[in-house]
């Protein structure tokens, strides 16, 4: 049942974008962990995660082999083993508690986003649900929010289904409600997104993402690193005929994609002079993408703003290079293990805070646009903070060249999606291979480019300074649930040791949901 749990909790995500298949996956975990107790417990969420991770982080080994994809996957493998643990334990009696499931998954896939080296938040539950009705709950306390109420509807699926099986079992004749009042509870929770507004209004201002392709995919994208930046200019430029010609409206913002200049754009004439000379052509802001030489010894991951007639004004630090591909961590004891950390040649830097980048709109607006590169958009920190700094539009630079023809881009489409839902705001999402998105407030993706394409996507997406009840919330829903998890753990601790309280309890409430 944990195997086939962790393996259906795939489907609900892309490519197979079936999110109904989360709250029946959990249902079928919370169901395997009732009474496992703490060492079979962990064992059974191992087997789960495994099960969940090693398919949807294939992408992670498609150029460096099995071992960093099988090793990543164990990791966070390790996380569910330890939901199973937590939660075996709690419910070792034998009864399902879908309070204590859902509140354990919420903290479990927080710590998991968190540790080790910062975490890795890909894959979240919340992150295969921009088209359900869960969702929508994003806007009201973020991602952990919608784990949970998805976790809560699994845990009530179990409990019912327990339930009747447990009636069928008896020679008695089985009453309703135990089991009507969950599954209702369940059907509740499952819908009750529908009824939360996701706003779109607003003034808009006119986008223009520019996807310039690669000369091939693998680690070896930017080998030859002027091509990609000319394919860029290029598409650029053939976009710009369009808008001089009056078949597409002029825009307000160019974004490129990460990686669209890997020539220092600063301290190469030759790249300033290209990029310069389309900023002048389009005589409208531009947002490149690019790799600085510096700090000494180390390597910058940047956003730069260029406008007309300034050059470049503005610049933003990618905050959370990626561990043991933008920078190796313990360096020396990770060599011992395997030479490919070596492929990493010089470490990235972190930048220290938020960027958002301030431009004014044809029309005088002004357009505050909040900068996440490539991983970033899946921490929930950087995110919100970014737009607490005044950011009234995001946008998502990334490459996903490293990735191939995998699920990986549709996954971090995904987030960007469950992203603008979250924090009420328009999204930029620009690859330098695809996909590429605008993404307006209720989560639907425009325009949607595919894979190893040049391409663009254009259109105006509306400008919103309203903050979300998630903005404002923070992390306080994930310390809840750290605080309601320490209060079960004790009193299942004193019940444990004096039966006598629990029994008493039992007879005054005995329907848990």
């Amino acid at each position: 049942m944990a195997l086939l749990g962790g393996g259906l909790l795939c489907l609900a995500f892309p490519t197979f974008d079936i999110w109904a298949a989360a709250p029946v996956a959990l249902a079928l975990l919370a169901w395997a962990l009732t009474g496992a107790g703490g060492r079979r417990g962990f064992g059974l969420g191992l087997v789960a995660g495994l099960a969940f991770f090693v398919p949807s982080l294939h992408w992670s080994g498609i150029y460096v082999g099995a071992l960093p994809w099988l090793a990543l996957a164990t990791l966070e493998a390790l996380f569910i083993g330890l939901l199973g643990a937590v939660y075996g334990w709690l419910s070792r009696e034998g009864r399902v508690r879908p309070f204590a499931f859902a509140i354990v998954w919420v903290v479990t896939e927080g710590f998991r986003a968190r540790a080790p080296y910062g975490g890795f938040p890909w894959l979240k539950l919340a992150f295969g649900q921009a088209d359900a009705p869960f969702g929508r709950l994003a806007s009201l306390g973020g991602a952990p929010f919608v784990g949970f109420v998805i976790a809560l509807t699994g845990g009530l699926v179990a409990l019912a289904a327990s339930r009747l099986l447990a009636g069928r079992a008896s020679a008695a004749r089985m009453p309703l409600r135990p089991v009507v009042v969950p599954a209702g509870l369940a059907l509740g929770l499952a819908v009750a997104g529908l009824a939360v507004p996701v706003p779109t209004d607003g003034p808009t201002a006119q986008f223009l993402g520019v996807q310039g392709n690669v000369p091939r995919a693998g680690l070896e994208f930017n080998a030859q690193r002027r091509a990609v930046l000319d394919n860029h200019v290029a598409a650029t430029l053939k976009a710009d005929e369009d808008i001089t010609a009056g078949r597409s409206p002029r825009p307000d913002l160019v974004v490129w994609p990460e990686n669209a200049s890997d020539i220092d754009p600063l301290r190469n004439a030759d790249a300033k002079s290209l990029i310069l000379e389309t900023v002048d052509a389009l005589d409208r802001p531009l947002i490149v993408g690019g790799l600085l030489e510096e700090p000494p010894g180390q390597l910058s991951n940047v956003a730069l703003l260029f406008e007309p007639g300034k050059g470049n004004t503005d610049r933003y630090v990618k905050q959370h290079p990626v561990p043991f591909a933008e920078y190796i961590p313990n360096r020396a004891f990770w060599r011992r293990l395997s030479s490919q950390v070596d492929l990493v040649r010089r470490d990235f830097a972190a930048g220290t805070g938020p960027g958002v980048f301030e431009v004014k709109a044809a029309d005088g607006r002004t357009i505050r646009a909040g900068i996440a590169i490539c991983f970033e958009v899946a921490y929930d920190d950087i995110m919100r903070e970014t737009v607490r700094a005044g950011a009234n539009v995001l946008v998502v630079q990334t490459n996903n060249a490293t990735f191939g023809f995998t699920a990986e881009s549709p996954q971090q489409l995904a987030i960007s999606r469950l992203r603008a839902i979250e924090l009420g705001r328009s999204v930029v999402h620009v690859s330098t291979v695809g996909q590429s998105a605008l993404i307006t407030p209720d989560g639907t993706a425009h325009d949607v480019t595919s894979l190893f394409t040049q391409a663009v996507v254009r259109g105006a997406l509306p400008l919103r300074d309203a903050t979300t009840v998630a903005t404002r919330l923070g992390e306080a829903p994930e310390w809840a649930a750290a605080m309601a998890l320490l209060v079960l753990w004790g009193t299942t601790f004193v019940s444990r040791r004096h039966p006598e309280v629990a029994e008493t309890k039992d007879e005054d409430d005995d329907d848990e949901a």
